[in-house]
């Protein structure tokens, strides 16, 4: 009998084989699972490489903050909401920790600044 895919709810901060966006390698890195399907997650990759100048699709995590707290983490570090990948839970290597509500909040605020579509028409269609 098959052995069925690991649980990894949303929320979840995982150590996953994180693909580049050239799809031609990955690197090992944490993600925060945005959306569990039965055989892959949808994860936002994150970083501990504070760039001198932020992508307003960053979201910073201070290790000071309480959001920090129980995510696995060991730095500060940015969940890049620009880089969103599908990837298969046989990629990852474990589960870090998770989001508490504050930093659920404000993924959720970013992710609609920048994902939402807004309610205006159509061009050409």
């Amino acid at each position: 009998m098959p052995e069925e895919p690991l649980e990894v709810p949303k929320g979840s901060i995982v150590l996953v084989d994180f693909p580049f966006t050239d799809l031609f390698g990955a690197k090992l890195r944490p993600a925060l699972v945005l959306y569990e399907g039965y055989l892959d997650v949808t994860a936002a990759a994150i970083t501990s490489e504070i760039p001198q100048k932020l992508l307003p699709t960053d979201l910073l995590i201070f290790q000071r903050t309480p959001s920090f707290e129980g995510t696995g983490l060991k730095e500060d570090s940015i969940i890049l909401i620009d880089k969103i990948a599908t990837i298969e839970k046989t990629f990852i290597k474990g589960i870090l920790g998770e989001a508490n509500a504050d930093l659920r909040r404000r993924v959720n605020t970013k992710i609609a600044q920048f994902l939402m579509f807004d309610d205006g028409p159509a061009n050409g269609l």
